[in-house]
């Protein structure tokens, strides 16, 4: 009797094992423990390490098709996610082992003090998580040393390259529930202009880097990666906002932008030797957090980039656009790209006639 009971509960689990799999899979889930790292960088003297361990989490997308459901679909599926709090993770860089915890919506960040200068370059990083059954669960990724004294540029990714309504709700989520990042579009000649700027003055073999900070959340990295892939723009370093549940995805880049400031601090602080240009958009913050990051390093800022999406903000937005100029340091307030790339030439970001830097673009690796 005792052994029928046995039997009978591992067919129950078995069933609802193989029941549970064909739901995940219908869904494209996965509940085998993944480390996803992101793109992080370096310099000289330090690399940091970016990434969530999760123990569920949605499988790569690989088709892109459109129509409403399929978008929506995968939209939700970014949301589903369960990471994993108190995880320690790993990765071993010239010989050395560096560890940490996840916080409390799995995230990690590695910083790892090297012993021997870095070459610039990109560099392959592992990181293990290490689960209660000693399995060891791996994730790789890279991270980026620029070259010494080049221009670095750090984007805002809504409204500044993606066509994104953030200042209208509606809009907004139209866009992101109806669209993928095949069908979502940048604005008319952004991707040349981040192109022409990624080549610029550049001594090296090595593209100048780009950094895109943004307020949206780390869900939906994999389809900015992808978007940035797709459509040629340079591929960079993303930093994005905290994770969000499934629950508050309506609310999904909408959240307050107080750390974005610190981010972009890090970055200008992690390279002494580069000189900064910054872009971003009227439409929410960021012509305060540039006027922000020019008070505190109008040294090291070339020049402020800000698209205009919105009309009501004008007012203050010259303000802001003033207090920058008055600490010795351009802003093109545009419309259209093609006047961007005009201002960069007027500057001398970029040198000599369009038709020659334009070639120059087939010579030189985009990362």
């Amino acid at each position: 009797m005792e052994d029928e009971v046995i039997l009978n509960k591992n067919i129950k689990a078995t069933l609802f094992a193989k029941i549970k799999k064909a739901i995940l899979l219908w869904l494209r889930l996965t509940n085998i423990p993944v480390v996803k790292v992101y793109h992080g960088y370096g310099n000289a003297e330090k690399i940091v390490v970016l990434g969530h361990v999760f123990s569920l989490s949605p499988l790569p997308r690989n088709r892109y098709r459109s129509g409403f459901g399929r978008n929506v679909f995968a939209l939700l599926r970014s949301f589903l996610v369960v990471p994993v709090k108190d995880a320690t993770v790993s990765t071993v860089w010239n010989g050395k082992i560096y560890t940490t915890t996840t916080a409390h919506d799995g995230f990690f960040r590695l910083e790892c003090y090297v012993f021997f200068p870095v070459p610039p370059g990109i560099h392959e990083v592992v990181v293990n998580f290490l689960q209660a059954n000693n399995v060891t669960v791996k994730g790789t990724g890279w991270i980026v040393v620029p070259h010494q004294d080049q221009l670095a540029f750090v984007s805002d990714i809504d409204d500044t390259f993606l066509v994104s309504h953030s200042a209208n709700f509606i809009k907004k989520l139209y866009a992101l529930f109806t669209k993928n990042a095949h069908t979502r579009k940048p604005f008319d000649g952004v991707v040349k202009h981040y192109q022409l700027l990624a080549a610029a003055q550049v001594k090296s073999d090595g593209a100048n880097p780009f950094f895109y900070v943004s307020n949206s959340e780390w869900n939906l990295y994999d389809f900015i990666k992808e978007f940035c892939r797709k459509n040629n723009l340079p591929e960079g370093v993303y930093l994005l906002k905290q994770l969000k549940p499934f629950t508050k995805i309506l609310s999904t880049g909408s959240a307050k932008h107080n750390n974005k400031f610190m981010r972009i601090a890090r970055i200008i602080e992690s390279y002494p030797s580069h000189r900064f240009v910054l872009f971003g958009d009227d439409s929410q913050m960021d012509p305060v957090i540039y006027a922000s990051i020019v008070d505190h390093f109008a040294d090291r800022v070339v020049a402020v980039y800000l698209r205009h999406v919105y009309d009501k903000n004008t007012h203050n937005v010259n303000e802001l656009i003033e207090k920058i100029e008055a600490k010795g340091v351009p802003v093109c307030h545009f419309e259209h790209s093609k006047d961007a790339i005009e201002h960069s030439h007027r500057i001398g970001l970029l040198v000599g006639d369009i038709e020659t830097i334009t070639s120059q673009l087939e010579k030189i690796s985009i990362v």
